[in-house]
């Protein structure tokens, strides 16, 4: 255990802009701490969240993840007010800034629940703890006769005393190095329906966005970047842009070739947005497109198909798939291709920043607050504690507003005209300039033998990496893009892993899911294929792959449990009603996955009638261990479905000549709300360490309406968008 360390309430509260007074207990990875007065020296330690209780009896919790839908404010504050036994409606959150004394800040990866569960428990609990302790001093009686309940301490006598009035004595204990934490059987909001912290600011329109943020004298600013990734000015010619009512500048902003840089361009700064706007599309200039001008994604998915065809780099294998092919009664193969993916946010990036001569400060919706610190830092060649990042509810995310290449576009113009700018990416910009989502082309061969088992599995694929991002001139996958292959869950006696090579032409970022999305695509509708080969029901044959009921270590060192695996296909088969009979041209569809270190099956049922594809119902059900708040993972799964769909349906960024043909959602479509079909959530109960919720019900969603669909008409696509195969 790390040793108790004290802070200043002083420092604590200029940090963090709370009211003075009350008691403040801070964490590191195990321990607390508390302040007892304002002028005490003290050593520095690095907090996760802090905890004020003050004497009204009001609770302030410090949140160190950035909240953008998901609900993460209130899960995690929920668990520390759950094991203090505090009153839900006395809870004020706060967001704590972008600082590394908070630890790891990154809202990504569907961990933010999951790696700070256990110690937002122990906060809590050592609050509760110390509160228990202050009653015994004031009342005189053993601590075995003392219990805490909605924000009391009670006695076994009746009496109760409220958690503020016991403030003054808490201040001055000393924090307990060993808790008891709360039976599962004693939640009283873990595992429940808990609306959200924000629930009221954003009814009431009172919530603050990046969008919304405003500073005295702020500018505003618009970039007109190279049409080509990388692509550099030559020339340009500002003389309409500034007979443009409200365009006061024009700024060059340097291409910064690192994985959060700026990608430079021509800033018109204006008295408003739309000034920037109309100022920057009267701007004339000749570009050098540079080296990515000659990307066609047509072209490139030919290249990295052949890639996949012949042999890779083998990253993992398992007993000899030759011999498998060769003694096997017969053999499948399939190639699988997926187009880029773009985010699209509906709130797109933005940033205010104010650049003072040895200082910044930085309000934005970012995901990696200590990231965008860092990189600010970094190019104004400050000290990164000169640098105030602040963080803004977040009007979505999914991976894009955890690259801060916004913010330092924004840093580097608010420095050219010293003053503070908001820098707001249209809606094109956004689609046009982003982060892609990796295009992809995988190569599956399966040996099956007389009795319709597989004894053989080759999985071979090529994509662009994240890897390129950060290191130019990758083309391999990082070994964490190749773990939802390398560790499936099948039962196969010979399995071989293969990796092709692909250059990066555009930026290549984290997205939902991210890799999983083409390898549970893949995944799933080639064991599907493998299925109706051999002859057998998909469920039937997918739980057969599966094998018996094992807890298997990954390349990562997590578990997965085949039990969990199977149940969670069942029990989406059955709520589906998978054996029912259904209308000519109806079917269901399955597909499985384990990701984020959890277990999701998706059961959907579609119609195909004069060839146009209507999806009917999705089952999604989950096994994510403890159910922090059942209402945000159901929130979760239905936004889900929802983002699966339309990634299946309409989901492609094309290039051509390097520039990104679509711009808008006229041509980059989402699901619309009269296609939104009925979606059944089911949270499998579980005491476990809880476990991903944002990312993992993204990727069964396509398989399983692919799979859906050959069962109603006989036809396996296996290429996406079904809009390219007119199907939407």
């Amino acid at each position: 255990m790390d040793p108790i360390k004290n802070i200043s309430r002083r420092g604590f509260i200029k940090g963090i802009g709370l009211a003075s007074g009350g008691l403040v207990l801070a964490s590191t990875i195990y321990s607390f701490s508390k302040c007892n007065s304002e002028t005490e020296l003290v050593s520095e330690f690095n907090p996760n969240l802090f905890v004020q209780l003050n004497s009204d009896g009001s609770l302030i919790l410090v949140a160190s993840r950035s909240e953008m839908g998901q609900g993460v404010r209130t899960s995690l504050t929920s668990v520390i007010a759950d094991e203090m036994e505090a009153d839900w409606d006395r809870v004020i959150v706060k967001q704590a800034t972008g600082d590394s004394k908070y630890g790891n800040q990154n809202t990504d990866g569907s961990r933010s629940v999951r790696i700070l569960y256990q110690k937002m428990r122990q906060m809590g609990a050592t609050v509760k703890a110390v509160l228990i302790t202050a009653a015994v001093k004031y009342w005189g009686v053993p601590e075995s006769e003392c219990t805490a309940e909605n924000h009391y301490i009670i006695h076994t006598s009746g009496k109760k005393i409220g958690f503020g009035d016991l403030v003054d004595i808490a201040k001055d204990l000393e924090i307990p190095k060993k808790v008891i934490l709360k039976s599962p059987k004693d939640f009283k909001y873990i595992g429940k329906n808990l609306p959200s912290i924000d629930v009221e600011n954003l009814s009431n329109g009172s919530a603050v966005f990046g969008l919304d943020k405003r500073v005295p004298n702020m500018k505003f600013a618009a970039i007109k970047r190279c049409p080509v990734t990388f692509g550099t000015v030559k020339t340009y010619d500002k003389t309409d842009a500034l007979m443009v009512k409200g365009v006061l500048d024009v700024v060059e902003v340097p291409l910064l070739r690192k994985a959060f840089g700026s990608l430079g361009g021509v800033a018109v700064i204006a008295t408003n947005t739309w000034a920037a706007l109309k100022g920057r599309d009267a701007l004339k200039i000749e570009w050098d497109d540079g080296d990515n001008a000659s990307y066609n994604t047509e072209s490139f998915m030919s290249t990295i198909t052949a890639n996949v065809q012949k042999a890779g780099q083998v990253e993992k294998s398992i007993g000899s798939v030759d011999d498998a092919f060769k003694k096997a009664n017969k053999f499948v193969d399939a190639t699988y291709q997926l187009p880029h993916l773009t985010h699209a946010p509906m709130e797109v990036p933005n940033a205010v920043v104010s650049v003072e001569e040895d200082s910044c400060e930085v309000w934005a919706p970012i995901q990696s607050p200590q990231a965008a610190r860092r990189e600010v830092a970094n190019f104004l060649k400050l000290d990164e504690a000169k640098v105030i990042i602040n963080v803004t509810l977040l009007g979505g995310g999914f991976g894009r507003k955890a690259k801060p290449d916004f913010i330092v576009e924004a840093a580097a113009i608010s420095k050219a005209i010293k003053g503070p700018v908001q820098v707001v990416w249209s809606r094109e910009d956004d689609i046009q300039h982003s982060y892609y989502h990796t295009v992809s082309a995988q190569y599956l061969k399966g040996a099956l033998d007389s009795n319709g088992n597989v004894t053989g599995w080759l999985h071979r694929f090529a994509f662009p990496s994240i890897g390129s991002t950060f290191k130019p001139g990758t083309n391999l996958p990082q070994p964490w893009e190749s773990s939802s292959a390398k560790d499936i869950p099948y039962d196969i006696p010979n399995m071989q892993i293969e990796t092709g090579k692909a250059d990066a032409h555009v930026r290549i970022g984290w997205y939902r899911s991210v890799i999983n999305i083409p390898h549970g695509y893949a995944i799933n509708v080639f064991a599907d294929e493998l299925a109706y080969e051999a002859g057998k029901d998909p469920l039937e044959f997918r739980l057969n792959l599966i094998g018996k009921d094992r807890v298997q270590e990954t390349n990562d060192q997590y578990k997965y449990d085949t039990a969990k695996l199977k149940h969670v296909l069942k029990t989406a088969a059955t709520n589906a009603g998978y054996s029912k009979q259904l209308p000519d041209g109806h079917a269901i569809g399955l597909a499985v996955h384990y990701s984020f270190y959890s277990h999701v099956a998706a059961a959907v049922e579609v119609s195909v009638v004069d060839g146009k594809l209507k999806v009917h119902q999705v089952n999604i059900v989950i096994d994510c261990g403890t159910a922090i708040n059942r209402d945000t993972i159901k929130a979760q799964m239905e936004g889900s479905a929802i983002f699966g769909m339309s990634l299946a349906f309409y989901g492609k960024i094309t290039a051509k000549n390097g520039v990104i043909e679509q711009s808008n959602f006229h041509d980059y479509q989402m699901l619309r709300m009269p296609d939104v079909p009925k979606i059944h959530v089911e949270i499998v109960e579980s005491n476990d360490d809880p476990t991903g919720v944002g990312e993992p019900g993204v990727p069964v969603i396509a398989p399983a309406i692919i799979n859906a669909i050959f069962k109603a008409t006989g036809k396996r696509y296996r290429s996406l968008p079904l809009s390219d195969h007119g199907l939407v």
